[in-house]
């Protein structure tokens, strides 16, 4: 009998279970019975959260790595309206380069069945059917690999490993002259620049916005300067036309901005190391040195390309004259809270556009309109928070948006903001205060540019850019108002117990060498939820006091734990850092939980 096997927590893996079917996998269905003999790594994700999109970067590693023992499995759980339809799924899957079958589970069940608080939640699954490992949150990845090697000796010896061929099938290309675009540009020649996202290139088309004039980029995902079809992408998306007559490219998986010269077409990198932001990294400094995360879209304002930098939640900005970086707004914690800059909170800027007097931004995850002041003051337009989202016009202050992608500064003072998930384009008019909706019938829209009396607008799940008339009048649409699917947690009013569950990784213990290895961070919606408990600690448990007057709100929570290789005869050994942001939905009542538990990495016992 072999007594070397580590002793886990092991639970029946439930089924999976989705109403929406299999993509990927050449039309078959999967059940777990079908798949015993491999290791699975479910990834609950949900297509409209750029720390899902980081997870899917760090799993291609994984994938590619232990492509004969490894099944890694897409389960699509919808935040927003739009993204439980199942052609977005069936988009999304293409448009972000997914090569692992998807369960698209539009209802959550299969999101429930396995007690899932947060996108993405990553769960791993042994050759025998058995649960041994769940994290939540980005950076995991690591002691996944590392459990997987443990998996794969276990299972040898046992004789339960098989090995071969996943079920991935990949999809027929689509001879389309652009792929999912993300964002546009009018150039000064008037012709329009477009970013090709999920083909890695940068596309010049003519004034009619058919015609390829030229391409830039191999096409092949990958980090290399140089000219034509020498030079790689990732997924790139924003661009912006500097005082020089080039162009800055936010190149987003690469986590980087690239400078494209019009004239000869070489592409340089102005800033980011390819490497991807975390906690505790520099947040200023020569701009080739500075870590980014995600920039989304780029606006040249006062001076600087301002960066919307959707995976830390905050604006950045590159200063073309001494070629540094910083951070300009935002702390990373994911929200709506307005005031002074290093106060304010985001959730994943990714549209920018700039008049003299202020800096538009879409505020995807919190379906908001926001802006800058020259004094660096945010401001929230249209928007209430992370689990608002509708489509209804009228007063700002109660008009709702769905996970908007773009903005752009009108003639008259107003913005069109490309209203993504909505397939709309609306307007703002700061001076009556008012929301109306100019077009509909768009699909999925992610940008817009003007030109002329037109404006162009990248409808991006439709490959194409559409030119429409700016209207006098709005259109008229009926109003919807949505809350996000998720259920409420029941918790009982007064004192909660929050844990947070966090076992290093194998191998590893925390890492306390420059202190406390986690960090613990609680508010709420509104912040009259809680009485106390509230504000950053370094212990992972915590006693809330919920007051009983306010029957509903969010939880937001974020936690982050460091860990090293325990290793006593290395004196560099390789260190980690796990975190994740929660907003957890609850409702009190007095049949409710008195314990809350958010998986950061590990099992709850």
């Amino acid at each position: 009998m072999d007594h070397s096997a580590p002793r886990r927590v092991r639970v029946r893996a439930p089924e999976l279970i989705g109403e929406g079917g299999w993509l990927n996998t050449g039309g078959q269905s999967y059940t777990l019975a079908d798949l015993r003999g491999r290791i699975v790594v479910l990834d609950f994700w949900t297509f409209c959260c750029v720390n899902c999109l980081h997870v899917l970067d760090e799993l291609r590693e994984l994938e590619e790595k232990h492509r004969d023992t490894v099944v890694v499995i897409g389960v699509h759980s919808p935040k927003f309206v739009h993204e439980a339809e199942h052609q977005a799924v069936v988009d999304a899957v293409e448009r972000y380069g997914v090569e692992h079958p998807v369960l698209d589970d539009p209802e959550l069940a299969t999101w429930k069945q396995y007690a899932v608080r947060a996108w993405p939640t990553l769960v791993v699954i042994d050759p025998e059917g058995y649960v041994v490992a769940q994290h939540a949150g980005e950076g995991h990845v690591h002691a996944i690999e590392r459990l997987v090697g443990e998996l794969e000796a276990e299972h040898t010896a046992k004789g339960t490993l098989r090995r071969g061929d996943g079920p991935y099938v990949a999809p027929e290309p689509e001879p389309t002259v652009l792929r999912f675009p993300g964002k546009a540009l009018a150039l000064p020649s008037g012709t329009f620049l477009v970013s090709d996202t999920t083909r890695h290139q940068l596309v010049e088309l003519a004034e009619d916005g058919e015609s390829v004039v030229r391409r830039i980029g191999s096409g092949e995902r990958g980090f290399t300067d140089g000219t034509g079809d020498t030079v790689t992408f990732s997924e790139p998306q924003g661009l912006a036309l500097l005082d020089d007559g080039s162009v800055v490219v936010a190149d987003t998986v690469n986590h980087a901005l690239r400078r494209l010269d019009l004239a000869t077409g070489e592409v340089t990198t102005l800033a980011g190391t390819g490497r991807q932001w975390w906690r505790g990294s520099p947040t200023s400094g020569p701009a080739r040195e500075v870590d980014l995360s995600s920039p989304w879209d780029v606006a040249c304002w006062r001076g600087r390309v301002w960066i919307a930098m959707a995976g830390v939640h905050q604006l950045w900005a590159y200063d073309p004259q001494d070629g540094t970086v910083a951070v300009t707004a935002g702390t990373t914690n994911e929200g709506l809270v307005d005031g002074p800059a290093a106060e304010a909170w985001f959730a994943q800027p990714s549209g920018l556009a700039a008049t003299p007097e202020r800096l538009w931004l879409a505020d995807s995850e919190t379906s908001a309109l926001r802006w800058v002041e020259p004094d660096g003051s945010v401001h929230t337009a249209v928007g209430t928070g992370l689990f608002d989202f509708g489509h209804r016009d009228g007063a700002a202050e109660q008009a709702l948006l769905q996970h908007p992608l773009g903005v752009t500064a009108l003639p008259d003072g107003s913005v069109a903001v490309s209203d993504t998930y909505n397939h709309a384009l609306r307007r703002y008019d700061p001076a009556t205060g008012e929301v109306t909706t100019l077009a509909t019938d768009l699909r999925e829209p992610s940008d817009a540019v003007l030109a002329g009396d037109a404006i162009v607008v990248v409808e991006s799940a439709r490959h194409r850019l559409t030119r429409l008339r700016l209207p006098e009048e709005a259109v008229q649409v009926a109003e919807v108002a949505h809350r996000t699917r998720r259920e409420a947690t029941e918790v009982t009013p007064g004192r909660v117990e929050l844990d947070v569950i966090f076992q290093a990784p194998a191998g590893q213990k925390l890492d306390t060498r420059y202190g406390p290895s986690t960090r613990l961070l609680v508010s709420s919606t509104p912040p009259e939820l809680l009485r106390s408990g509230e504000g950053a600690g370094t212990d992972l448990s915590r006693a809330l006091e919920l007051d009983p007057a306010v029957p509903q709100g969010v939880l937001h929570v974020s936690a982050m734990a460091a860990s090293c290789d325990d290793d006593p005869d290395n004196e560099y050994p390789a260190c980690h850092v796990h975190q994740q942001d929660w907003g957890v939905p609850v409702r009190l009542t007095e049949t409710g939980t008195d314990r809350l538990a958010l998986v950061l990495a590990g099992m709850d016992a």
